[in-house]
């Protein structure tokens, strides 16, 4: 027998689910006190309450005594940039003095100012920087998430970065999704030949991406002064004949039409949603679309953070993530995203803790996998330090409350 967990003094989120949590189901988040878990193969083997335990810790190759901690699925981070070469701190303090996001961008920084960078960054570096951070964000409790292209702009610029997701994923062994996001601005060179270069994406740059196997999914970035609406349902329905599932960045600047535009085209998620209005929440509401939220950029950008409360209050299915990337969220850390959820955004800690796992596991076709306590499912787990209830995780905000992660059954 591989790992036991004994005296778990609370088993957090003991379920499966076909879907996504909306509304008053948000909140409710099933435990089971004073449990043990059993580990196989990588895998959630068995729990339940110590009084049904029938093995003895001997038995197993490795016993943890979990006597006042919490055992919780580690978070899913469905929305990603963690493939970047360098920093943007010049960009922040530029913020820190007065100038906005789009004026940063309209001077050659932000997005066009990671993509100079990458290309004069080899692969193999580009790999050596971004395990490091993979490293960071799984020892802060990440067990699954999602990473995006997106600092390329060309054709081989995508695909460094795309292969590079790929050699993360096979050296980590745990599951990471990897979005194609050439739509994420326009290079220097096309800003006057616009749809030269929606055309590049679609005629050169999709069908080596696919060719290759490099992508589960197509982002664009649909706001104003980037991908219009029409512009993105193009791009994604391109996307979508070869294969690639379309989610999108929508609504963080201003209402952009990006919400109903991902509907359009069945996206898995819209995300950001700074900026929302009746009509786009009311279609998010009605649709099988996730608004993936993502208070850290709100928070690092000084914009109001998302309307979650409407959006819960509406129906509409959410997420949580952290938007790891060098200019408007340079941090991959969960439990900060979840703490400013609470504070940030009014979310209900059950709701927080909810929507970073098994809505988020939902946004990314992998709920059957990860998300929850269940038998058979990977045992990607977060064994806590000990903690008087389970809201001291987003209340102690500063502090480290992880002891332990388990990624397919092994601590790290």
């Amino acid at each position: 027998m591989d790992v036991l967990i004994t005296n778990i003094k609370q088993l957090v989120n003991t379920r499966t689910i076909d879907g996504p949590l909306r509304s008053a189901a948000l909140s409710e988040l099933p435990v089971v006190n004073d449990a043990y878990l059993v580990c196989e193969g990588g895998r959630i083997a068995e729990f339940g309450p110590m009084s049904a335990l029938r093995q003895k810790p001997a038995d197993f190759r490795t016993h943890i005594d979990a006597t006042g901690r919490f055992l919780l699925p580690a978070w899913v981070d469905s929305h990603t940039h963690l493939v970047f070469a360098g920093s943007r701190e010049s960009e922040f303090v530029d913020k820190i003095r007065g100038l906005s996001y789009a004026e940063i961008a309209a001077r050659g920084g932000g997005i066009l100012n990671s993509a100079r960078v990458l290309h004069e960054t080899s692969e193999d570096e580009l790999f050596r920087q971004s395990w490091t951070r993979l490293q960071e964000v799984t020892r802060l409790g990440t067990g699954t998430l999602e990473i995006k292209s997106g600092y390329g702009l060309t054709v081989e610029g995508e695909l460094k970065m795309l292969r590079v997701i790929r050699r993360l994923r096979e050296k980590s062994g745990i599951d990471i999704r990897a979005t194609f996001l050439g739509a994420h601005s326009f290079p220097a060179e096309y800003r006057d030949d616009r749809e030269g270069y929606i055309r590049l994406l679609i005629e050169e740059m999709l069908p080596r991406v696919a060719a290759e196997g490099l992508a589960d999914y197509i982002d664009v970035f649909c706001e104003e002064g980037f991908f219009t609406p029409e512009q993105t349902i193009r791009i994604c329905s391109a996307g979508k004949a070869l294969g690639l599932k379309p989610r999108l960045h929508a609504n963080q600047l201003a209402v952009s039409g990006g919400v109903e535009a991902g509907i359009a085209v069945g996206a898995l998620s819209v995300d950001h949603l700074e900026s929302m209005d009746d009509a786009a929440t009311q279609a998010l509401a009605a649709s099988g679309t996730i608004g993936t939220l993502l208070p850290t950029a709100a928070y690092f950008l000084r914009m109001p953070f998302q309307p979650a409360r409407r959006l819960i209050d509406a129906g509409c299915a959410i997420a949580l993530a952290s938007d790891f990337n060098p200019g408007s969220s340079p941090s991959g850390n969960m439990n900060g995203v979840v703490s400013m959820a609470c504070i940030g955004m009014k979310l209900l800690p059950e709701e927080a803790i909810n929507a970073a796992t098994v809505n988020a596991a939902v946004a990314l076709e992998l709920h059957r996998e990860v998300g929850s306590i269940a038998v058979g499912k990977k045992a990607q787990l977060i064994l806590t330090q000990p903690i008087p209830s389970l809201a001291y995780l987003p209340y102690a905000f500063g502090s480290n409350l992880i002891e332990t992660v388990l990624l397919n059954g092994t601590p790290i």
